[in-house]
């Protein structure tokens, strides 16, 4: 037979030794997983190992994923009501706004060049009332803007430049019970110059569409006027107060401003979202990298139980490895059985994490709806996370970050109680047994 084999070119093993992970080292490895009514405690161990391997890599996708779908929710809401490129006048008011905006509007790349009339007021029905950012746009204009136009929940934008109606959010509707029809009256300080000074302006407005574009900030702060009337009620005849362009890609911010500029044909100062909200999402960015960090840490704690684990189980079974030593195992061989023991633990532990996170990411919206259903309290309220909704979104590379980590810290646990039971001395194993 060896002979055979050796015509064929294959290694034939010394006698007494067997090849590097071969059946007898799995066998060896897989029934000390499963330990015997004597070894129970050995056997629980193993198992609060496999079940912090299991949280930690589920937890870690988990808040990973919810932090992502957070930037990812927030920056669709932020840019879809915001302009990508802001355009301000330098050297002048805003009198050819018409034709800078036609300009700007023929740029590749550019998806809507709107312009604006801005101005804040305070908006009431009754005692109440709150604060409002108040912008005047066009119909065309606003039927392109997607979070607008394409949220609105009662009554339409259709005739919204004829009429003298304004669109509201929903939470602004409900805070101060208005419906489509109803009057909502805007006070605003820039008003008209009297030889007493200026009065504040207040005028009352029927609402004509209700929109929810799903970020509590924007659904009770925004309310959209006529162009037209805007100018009249801000004291801003004939003039915008600037241009906010949309992009196909908001990312090209920068390759933008020299096309934007030229076209522009004046003097402009320009300003983007990431400058205008760069704060924001640096904070974002710090505060998901420090979670990251800090649940990386309840992997490391599984990893430390498995070395622990492994380590009572190499005390248990002293006598076996001895006995295992003197029928020919070699020390590289029981290594790697109780490296692959403790790798099992790791392995199905993180395979078993991934499961779970991903269960959780497809349902964490209505997981959220069921414990704020059992607590009676609402979990991560909109009017302190911005928004309606808990999203997830995972991504396939941090995935295999968290997964490649939980199974490099596995592993790693294993080598040195490995190490130890490849060194115990037979002898010294048997001699009081």
């Amino acid at each position: 037979m060896s002979i055979d084999a050796a015509r064929l070119g294959r290694a034939v093993p010394a006698p007494g030794k067997t090849r590097p992970f071969s059946a007898f080292e799995f066998m060896v490895a897989g029934r000390y997983l499963r330990a015997r009514r004597k070894e129970t405690f050995i056997s629980v161990i193993a198992g609060i190992s496999f079940a912090g391997i299991m949280l930690g890599v589920a937890t870690l996708i988990i808040v990973m994923a919810v932090m992502n779908g957070f930037r990812a929710e927030l920056l669709d809401r932020i840019l879809g009501l915001n302009g990508h490129l802001i355009v301000s006048p330098v050297d002048g008011e805003l009198t050819d706004y018409a034709e800078v905006a036609s300009r700007l509007d023929g740029l590749e790349g550019v998806k809507l060049a709107m312009p604006l009339v801005e101005g804040q007021a305070l908006v009431s029905n009754g005692p109440g009332g709150s604060g409002a950012l108040v912008r005047g746009v066009r119909e065309a204009d606003i039927k392109q803007v997607a979070s607008i136009a394409g949220t609105i929940r009662f009554g339409t934008l259709d005739g919204f430049d004829a009429g003298e109606g304004v669109a509201i959010g929903l939470r602004m509707a409900n805070a101060l019970g208005l419906r489509i029809g109803d009057l909502i009256t805007l006070i605003s300080p820039e008003g008209d110059v009297t030889p007493f000074g200026t009065t504040p302006r207040v005028k009352a407005y029927p609402v004509s569409a209700i929109f929810e574009v799903g970020m509590s900030e924007y659904d009770s702060t925004f309310v959209f006027m006529p162009f037209a009337e805007a100018q009249l009620y801000f004291n801003s005849e004939g003039r915008a107060t600037v241009i906010e362009m949309y992009l196909d890609n908001p990312d090209t911010v920068d390759a933008m401003r020299p096309a934007v500029e030229t076209a522009a044909e004046r003097s402009i100062f320009l300003t983007d979202w990431t400058q205008r909200n760069a704060t924001f999402f640096s904070a974002l960015q710090v505060e998901r990298n420090v979670m990251f960090f800090i649940l990386t840490l309840i992997v490391l704690v599984a990893a430390l139980n498995i070395i622990s684990g492994l380590f009572m189980l190499v005390k248990d079974k002293g006598r076996d490895i001895a006995v295992l030593r003197t029928m020919g195992a070699t020390r590289g061989s029981v290594m790697r059985v109780f490296c692959m023991t403790g790798a099992a633990i790791g392995v199905f532990g993180t395979l078993a994490g991934v499961a779970l996170g991903i269960l959780v990411c497809l349902n964490v919206e209505s997981i959220r709806q069921f414990f704020s259903w059992l607590s009676g309290t609402t979990l991560f309220n909109p009017e302190l996370y911005f928004l309606s909704q808990l999203p997830a979104k995972m991504d396939p590379g941090e995935t295999t970050t968290v997964v490649m980590m939980a199974l490099l810290l596995s592993f790693l646990a294993t080598l040195f109680p490995a190490w130890r039971a490849a060194r115990l001395d037979p002898v010294e194993a048997l001699r009081y047994e």
